[in-house]
This record gives C-alpha cells, structure tokens and sequence, in this order.
C-alpha cells in the first residue's frame, strides 16, 4: 500500500491509499477555499453520565447534491471537488464540516452544567472513485485495501493527544440520513470513550468480577454453540444474528483470536476480510428480493479505547445492521426505544439469520 499525504486548499489534509507503489498523486486543489470555521463543543449529562456534542456549524452541509456536483467524485473537465486527482483507489481527508475538530482543553463550568472544547478528529473516507457503485460493488483487493487505509486512520488517530476512542463507520441509503450518494464511510475520533462502548466495558468488567472468563469471547463461543443464529463461520472470522439483536436485520461480525482493534488483526485475517466483508454486504441486498431498492444499512467498527484498563479484554468487532423490517417499510425509533432505549425487535434473530443463510451467494 502507498500512502500519499497533501493538503487541501483550505489547510485540510487528504490522505490517498493506493495498491500501486508507481501511483503518483500531485494534483493540487485550485479551489478558493476559507479555512474552514467550526463550533463544536461537549456538554456533559449528569443524569446519563454520557457526553454529548453541539456542533451548530453544520448546519450549513452539502445535502443531497446533483452526481454531477458530488464533492466525493475526482476533480475532472473543470469541475473541482473535494479530491483535486482526476482519480484515485482510497481517499481519506478531513470532514469540511467536523463534529469534532481541533485539540484538547480544559473542562468549564460547574456541575450540573460541565462543558468541554468539541475536540478531536472527523474524517471522510471515499472507498472508491466510482460514483455509481456501493461497498459491496468492490473486489475483494478494493475491500482490502479500505481496510488497510481504516487500519493506518485508527492507529494515526489513537496517537493524537485528548482522543480517547476511534470510531470507523458506514452509513449507506437516504432512510439512515446520508447526505452523499457517493460510496463513503466516516471516521470519529472521540475526546471520550462513547456511551454505547462504555456499557460493554462495565458488562466486562462485573462478568470478570463475578468469576467468568472473557465476556465476549464466551457469547462468541455460546453463538457457535447454538448455531442456530450464525450466518458465517470461515477460518478466521465468525459473523451471527446475536440473540438479542436490537434491529430487523443485525450482524455482528469477529475475528476469530479476539483483539482491541483493527491494528491488532493478523495478517490472516486481513486476507480474508475482504471475501467475508463482502459476501455479507451482498446477502443485505438480497434480503428482500430482487425488486427492492439497495437495503440501507449501517456498518459500525467497535474498537477499544485508547487508554481504558480493559482494552486487553476488549473485542474488535463490526456490527452491520438495517432499518428495513420488510419490503417497503422501515422500523423507526419511536417512543419506547428512543425515550427509554427499549428495543422492539419485528424479526426474530433466528429467522433474520436464517433469511440470511438462504440468500447466500452460490
């Protein structure tokens, strides 16, 4: 993999993940662009114990853009985008429009209303230069080297000073809210390790404090057991239906030798991403027959955080999941789930995984 680093016009980097080590990226951007202003800022929930970002400034972001005006598509025949080359493989570049941004800075403010510097990092990350195609559109090489330039993000990020948690993730479809078509994911570099991870910590930490083992390691090993719910089991990756999955249609995928994050994979395990990634993606689009648009989706790394004492015990893993229930209609977060957090589930796991099992590539 070459890894070529510029800067934007406006001081932003980009960074571009090649496969060939002859390409050569020296396209410069021709844009007249402002440094780019930001208001982003943490306030602190003491009721939750959670924090949460204002980030007013975007506001004001790109939405829903004609093709032919897409910021994610090469600079080409005078059109000027995000990306100056007139093509590329990978492209990761800082987000014009960050949540999070700059570096840390003291805490303000008295309890209840504890307030923070919205620090830290988001990125854009352009798998392909293909405008028309999706994720699981990708060969199996293409799928790999995303997962090498996701590999060199988490470690760059988990180096700089105040982030505490990294986060690499897809959204894909107008009904999860993307605002660009163009094949992209995101990635967060959080001054704070997220809620959601939080609670997997703390689920770890009393299982081991009771007297079990590794508390992901021992439902990977129940899921296997059960069988009923596991849609892959290759050499190096296992992918099921947890029991008590939270959406329609929900994947939870592992390597098979638990490790805190991507930089810790084996090399095994990296050669067979790219066949398994992509087989699963494949399978979502064919959940509900051929005549239904592409399934929305939402693909979420969980990595460990930075310094958290339970990184050793943590588990890499992705979680892939839809908000289509059935053909053309969607399950929506309303009253129990999104006031109490409640998940009502409208699939059983095990018919979901079944469904997922049949429509295997053959």
């Amino acid at each position: 993999m070459k890894k070529t680093q510029v800067r934007l016009a406006d001081g932003r980097e980009l960074i571009y993940y090649d496969s060939r080590d002859d390409a050569v990226r020296d396209a410069a951007d021709e844009r007249p662009l402002d440094r780019t202003s930001t208001a982003s800022e943490a306030r602190f929930d003491p009721l939750l114990g959670e924090w949460i970002v204002v980030a007013s400034h975007r506001q004001g972001r790109t939405y829903l853009p004609p093709a032919d005006e897409c910021p994610l598509c090469p600079s080409r025949d005078g059109r000027h985008s995000e990306i100056p080359a007139p093509d590329y493989e990978v492209a990761v570049f800082e987000n014009r429009f960050p949540s999070l941004t700059g570096g840390p800075g003291p805490q303000t403010g008295e309890p209840p209303f504890v307030r923070a510097p919205g620090a830290g990092r988001c990125e854009v990350v352009c798998f392909t230069s293909d405008h028309d195609k999706s994720f699981a559109d990708l060969t199996e090489d293409q799928a790999r080297l995303v997962l090498d330039a996701w590999t060199d993000r988490t470690a760059e990020l988990n180096a700089l000073p105040g982030v505490e948690q990294v986060f690499c993730f897809e959204n894909r479809g107008k009904e999860i809210g993307v605002t660009l078509g163009h094949p992209h994911g995101q990635i967060y570099a959080y001054p704070f390790t997220t809620p959601r991870t939080d609670r997997m910590l703390r689920s770890v930490r009393e299982h081991k404090a009771a007297g079990g083992g590794n508390l992901f390691d021992e439902l990977v090993a129940a899921e296997l057991a059960a069988g009923d719910r596991v849609v892959m089991d290759t050499g190096h990756w296992t992918a099921f239906v947890p029991h008590a999955a939270h959406w329609p249609y929900e994947v939870h995928l592992y390597p098979k030798r638990r490790v805190p994050d991507l930089v810790a994979l084996s090399d095994e395990a990296r050669a067979e991403f790219g066949a398994v990634y992509l087989e699963l993606l494949r399978r979502f689009d064919r959940i509900f027959g051929p005549d239904e648009p592409p399934t929305p989706y939402i693909a979420a790394w969980h990595q460990a955080p930075v310094r958290a004492p339970e990184r050793p015990d943590f588990a890499l893993h992705l979680e892939l999941f839809t908000i289509r229930r059935t053909s053309g209609k969607l399950k929506f977060l309303a009253g129990s789930e999104s006031a109490m957090d409640v998940f009502i589930n409208d699939v059983p796991p095990e018919q979901a995984a079944a469904r997922l099992r049949e429509v295997a590539s053959r």
